[in-house]
C-alpha cells in the first residue's frame, strides 16, 4: 500500500476541488465484509492524471463520467484516474470492504456478554480508504451523505442527524465541508439517553450491556457537555457549527476518543463498571471539553496537512483542561496535567525521536501518524498555557476568534494562525512561534539564591532557547509547625533575566520555587536548601500545583542520574501518607513502582522496593478507615495488590471478596487480584475460568486473557506468545491484554528465552497486522523488563537490520532509548 505524500497532496489540491461524496453502505452482507458504494462529485482545474484511494476486498466496479474503469489498474490502494479533462465529474466506486478487528476502519465487535454486535468507524489518519472511496487528504473537504443498511434492531449513528426510513435503510443529513478523516458511522442495537440543549438534539449511547451503567453516569455525562458547550460559547464567537452532539462509547476503541463532528466516539472503558476516582471521573470530563473543543479546532478550521497536527490536539488539550476548570466542579484540573500529562511530554521529548511542536518535515502520512504524541498533546497544550500567560486571554481569544472567521470550513496552516494572533497583539508572537514551537528539547531552569542579613537574591538561569514567563513562588517554615510551609509571597518575572536579580526584603526563604504554578513548559532544578526543604516537607507545600511541580521535579532528578531512586521511595513514603490530592498520589505510585521498582532499581533490589511500596499503601489504607477518602482508599488498594510479594493477603480479599474495611471487590479488582496471584504462582486456569464464568464480559475476556499469559509456566507462556505472533486472530484489545500479562520481572529466567524472538516477532506482526498492532506490540509486548545491554543491542541490530513499519520503529526507538536511560540511572 502507498502512503500519501505531502507533495502528492499538494499537487492533488491544486488540480481538484471535491464537491459531494454520496455514500452507501450494507452491512448486512456477512461477518467478514460490507459493501460499499460511493459517488463523488468532483471538478478538476486543467487537464491531468490523479488518483483516488480505496483498501477493498473486492473491487466491483468504477465508472468515471459514466464510462468503466478497469478495476485491475488498482495498484495496492491507489485507482488512477488517467486523461481527467478540466471540467465537473462524477466518479462511482462498487467495492466489498473488510470489517476490522484492530480499531482501525469499520471495526466489527461482537460482546460476548449477549452476543449483540456493534460496528464504529475510526478513519482516522488515513482509513478512510477502508470503508469507501475518497481522495484521501484533509484540505479536500467536501459534503458527505451517508445512506446505510443495518439489521432490524439496530440504530445508525452519523455525523448529521440520522433518520430510518424503513426496512433497515437509515439515511443521515448532508454534513457542512468536513475532512474525509472525520466521517463517522456507529451501528448497532445501542442503549440511548437523549436530550436537547439550546436547541440542538445531544445523545449519549452504549453497548446494550453498559446500560445500567450508563444511566449511572447519564446525569453527569450531559451535565459536564452541557456545561463545556456554554463555555465554549461564551469563548469562541463561532456558534457550534453542526446540527446535533451525540457521544458514543464504543467497544475496542484504541484512542481515547475522536472528535467526529457531531459524533464523537469514546473508549468505552469511560462507561465505568466498577469503582474509580474522582480523578478519573475528572479524567473523562476532560476528554469530553477536549473532543468539544475539536468542533472548533480540528472541524470547523482543519489542518492543511499534517505538520500542523499541533492546532488540532496542543488547543484541545489546552481548551480541555482549562475549560473543564473555568465551567464544572472539576476545578482543580492542572495538577492532574501537570503529573500525568506533562511528564508525557517531557518524557517524549528528550528521546531521540523528538521533533518540534510544529514541525517542518512530515513528508507523508506514514510520518504524521508518528506525531501523536506527549510533544503534539501535552507539549504543545503547555506552550500554549505559557502563551497565554504571556499574551493574555483577551488578546489570545481575540486571535484564535479572528483565526475562526477567516478559515471557517476550510483549512489553516500555522502561519495562518499565527498571523491572526498578531492581528490581536503588539507582541512579536511570529517570534515566540519560532522559539516554541519550530524547537525542540526541554529548558532547564536552574535556581540560585543568594543571601546576606536582610535580603536575599534568585537569579534563574537556562539551560536552551526559549523565553519563559515564570511564577516564582516563596516559602516559610511554619514556626508553630514545622512541617508546614507557608506561602511568603508570589511574583512574576521573566527568563532570561535582563538585569541583575533585584534583592528581596527579607530572610533567606525555606523554598523557592520557579515556576510555581506550572505556567511554563522546562525542568527545574532547585537551589540546595530548597531542594533539603522539598525532600524534608514536600507535604507541608499547601498548593496542590506546587506540590505537583515538585514531584516533576525530583522525578526529572531520578530520571537524570540527579537523585538516587531510593531517595525518591523515602521521600514517597515519607509524604504520601499526608497527601490528599488523588491524581498526586496515583501518578507518584505509578512512576514508584513502574519505573523505580521496575526499572531503575537492579533485581536484587526490586523486593525491598516492593516492601516499601506494599508498606505505603498499607499506610494510606489504615489511613482511610474512617470512609472519608474512598478514592484515596481505592488507589492505595489497587497498588497494594500490584506491589504484593506474597499471596496470602490478597488471596484472603479474593475469597473474602471484600478489603476489610472496604471495599467490596467489583469486577476490576477481583480481575487485578486474579492476575497478581497469576504472577505469584498463586492460582491456575480452573480459578480463571471459574471468574471468566462470574463476567463473561469483554472487560473479563481481557482480564482473563492477561491472566493467562501471567501464569509462571512454560506451556502458558507459549501459548500466549503464539496467540500474539503466531496469529492474527486477536482483536487489538486482547493483544493488548495478553501482552500486559506476558512479561513479568518475577519470572524473568521464565520468559529470558522470549527476549532475543521478541524483535523478529515484532517486525513481523506489524508488517502483517498494521500500525494499529504495531502500536501495541511496541509498547505492551516490549520486554521492558529486561534491562541489559544484550536486549539493548538486540534492539538496535533490529532497526538497523529488520526494517520494522513506521509506527513499530518508533516505537522501539522509545523503548530502547528508556532502557538505555534505565541503565545510565542503574549506574548513577
Amino acid at each position: 500500500m502507498s502512503v500519501l505524500t505531502r507533495d502528492e497532496a499538494q499537487n492533488r489540491a491544486q488540480l481538484l476541488d471535491v464537491h459531494r461524496y454520496t455514500i452507501e453502505l450494507d452491512l448486512t452482507t456477512g461477518d467478514e465484509t460490507f459493501d460499499s458504494r460511493t459517488l463523488i462529485r468532483f471538478s478538476a482545474r486543467t487537464d491531468a492524471d490523479t488518483f483516488v484511494e480505496l483498501k477493498p476486498a473486492e473491487l466491483r466496479s468504477a465508472t468515471l463520467d459514466g464510462q468503466p474503469l478497469d478495476t485491475g489498474t488498482l495498484d495496492g490502494n491507489r485507482l488512477p484516474l488517467r486523461n481527467l479533462t478540466a471540467g465537473e465529474h462524477e466518479l462511482r466506486v462498487d467495492a466489498s470492504m473488510r470489517y476490522s478487528r484492530t480499531g482501525e476502519g469499520m471495526h466489527r465487535f461482537t460482546d460476548p456478554t449477549d452476543g449483540e454486535t456493534y460496528v464504529y468507524t475510526q478513519l482516522f489518519l488515513d482509513d478512510v480508504q477502508r470503508v469507501f472511496a475518497a481522495f484521501d487528504q484533509p484540505d479536500l473537504k467536501a459534503v458527505f451523505e451517508l445512506t446505510v443498511t443495518a439489521p432490524e434492531g439496530w440504530t445508525v449513528l452519523a455525523n448529521g442527524i440520522t433518520e430510518h426510513t424503513g426496512e433497515g435503510v437509515w439515511k443521515a443529513a448532508p454534513t457542512p465541508l468536513i475532512s474525509t478523516y472525520l466521517v463517522a458511522v456507529a451501528a448497532g442495537p445501542w442503549h440511548s439517553v437523549r436530550t436537547e440543549h439550546r436547541g440542538l438534539p445531544f445523545g449519549i449511547h452504549c453497548r446494550r450491556s453498559l446500560a445500567p451503567y450508563l444511566d449511572t453516569d447519564a446525569d453527569e455525562l450531559l451535565d459536564i457537555t452541557r456545561a463545556c458547550f456554554d463555555r465554549y460559547h461564551e469563548k469562541f464567537e463561532e456558534p457550534y457549527p453542526f446540527d446535533s452532539y451525540d457521544q458514543a462509547f464504543v467497544p475496542e476503541f484504541n484512542a481515547g476518543a475522536m472528535e467526529n463532528p457531531g459524533l464523537v466516539t469514546f473508549r468505552d472503558e469511560f462507561v465505568y463498571r466498577s469503582a474509580v476516582t474522582d480523578t478519573e471521573r475528572q479524567t473523562r470530563a476532560m476528554v469530553i471539553a477536549h473532543e468539544m473543543a475539536h468542533m472548533w479546532f480540528g472541524d470547523l478550521v482543519t489542518l492543511r496537512w499534517w505538520d500542523d497536527i499541533w492546532l488540532n490536539e496542543s488547543f484541545a488539550e489546552y481548551m480541555g483542561y482549562q475549560t473543564l476548570t473555568e465551567a464544572t466542579r472539576f476545578t482543580d484540573t492542572w495538577t492532574d496535567f501537570g503529573v500525568t500529562r506533562k511528564p508525557w511530554g517531557y518524557d517524549a521529548d528528550q528521546r531521540p525521536s523528538t521533533h518540534p511542536v510544529a514541525p517542518k518535515d512530515v513528508e507523508d502520512t506514514a510520518s504524521a501518524l508518528l506525531n501523536f504524541d506527549g510533544i503534539s498533546y501535552a507539549k504543545g497544550a503547555s506552550a500554549l498555557r505559557q502563551l497565554v500567560t504571556w499574551l493574555g486571554e483577551k488578546d489570545f481569544l481575540a486571535g484564535i476568534n479572528t483565526h475562526f472567521a477567516r478559515h471557517r470550513f476550510a483549512n489553516a496552516a500555522l502561519a495562518d494562525f499565527i498571523d491572526s494572533l498578531a492581528s490581536a497583539t503588539e507582541r512579536d508572537v511570529h517570534a515566540w512561534a519560532d522559539a516554541w514551537l519550530r524547537t525542540t528539547g526541554v529548558d532547564t531552569l536552574t535556581a540560585s539564591v543568594g543571601s546576606r542579613p536582610g535580603q536575599w537574591t534568585l537569579a534563574l538561569d537556562r539551560t536552551g532557547e526559549r523565553p519563559h514567563r515564570v511564577t516564582v513562588g516563596v516559602y516559610d517554615r511554619d514556626l508553630h509547625d514545622g512541617r508546614r510551609l507557608l506561602l511568603r509571597e508570589r511574583y512574576e518575572t521573566d527568563v532570561p533575566q535582563e538585569a541583575a536579580p533585584e534583592p528581596h526584603t527579607g530572610t533567606r526563604p525555606a523554598l523557592v520555587v520557579p515556576n510555581d504554578l506550572d505556567l511554563t513548559y522546562a525542568k527545574i532544578r532547585l537551589d540546595d536548601t530548597s531542594l533539603e526543604t522539598v525532600l524534608r516537607g514536600l507535604s507541608g507545600i499547601p498548593d496542590t500545583l506546587t506540590r505537583a511541580v515538585m514531584w516533576n521535579t525530583l522525578r526529572d532528578m531520578v530520571r537524570d542520574g540527579e537523585l538516587a531512586p531510593a531517595d525518591y521511595l523515602a521521600t514517597a513514603a515519607a509524604h504520601l501518607p499526608e497527601e490528599t490530592d488523588l491524581a498526586l498520589v496515583q501518578g507518584v505510585l505509578a512512576f514508584a513502582s513502574t519505573h523505580i521498582a521496575g526499572r531503575y532499581l537492579t533485581p536484587d533490589r526490586r523486593p525491598a522496593a516492593l516492601a516499601t511500596l506494599t508498606e505505603l499503601c498499607r499506610d494510606l489504607i489504615r489511613r482511610t478507615e474512617d470512609g472519608d477518602h474512598p478514592g484515596l482508599r481505592l488507589i492505595a488498594v489497587r497498588h497494594r495488590i500490584d506491589t504484593a510479594a506474597h499471596p496470602d493477603t490478597i488471596a484472603a480479599w479474593l475469597a473474602d471478596g471484600t478489603v476489610p474495611g472496604g471495599p467490596e471487590l467489583d469486577p476490576e479488582l477481583r480481575w487485578r487480584i486474579l492476575a497478581r496471584l497469576a504472577v505469584l504462582g498463586a492460582t491456575d486456569e480452573a480459578a480463571i475460568a471459574d471468574e471468566l464464568a462470574r463476567d463473561p464480559s469483554a472487560t473479563g475476556q481481557e482480564g482473563a486473557a492477561r491472566c493467562r499469559a501471567a501464569l509462571p509456566d512454560e506451556d502458558a507462556k507459549a501459548r500466549a506468545w503464539d496467540a500474539m505472533f503466531g496469529s492474527d486472530d486477536l482483536s487489538n484489545y486482547l493483544f493488548t491484554a495478553t501482552a500486559q500479562g506476558f512479561w513479568q520481572p518475577e519470572q524473568a529466567d521464565l520468559v529470558q528465552p522470549y527476549v532475543s524472538r521478541y524483535f523478529k516477532a515484532a517486525v513481523a506482526v506489524a508488517a502483517r497486522r498494521g500500525p494499529a498492532i504495531a502500536e501495541a506490540a511496541g509498547r505492551w509486548a516490549f520486554p521492558a523488563h529486561a534491562v541489559d545491554t544484550e536486549t539493548l543491542k538486540l534492539g538496535e541490530k533490529c532497526l538497523r537490520k529488520a526494517d520494522p513499519i513506521p509506527a513499530l520503529r518508533r516505537k522501539l526507538v522509545d523503548q530502547l532509548d528508556d532502557l538505555a536511560r534505565a541503565l545510565r540511572v542503574r549506574e548513577a
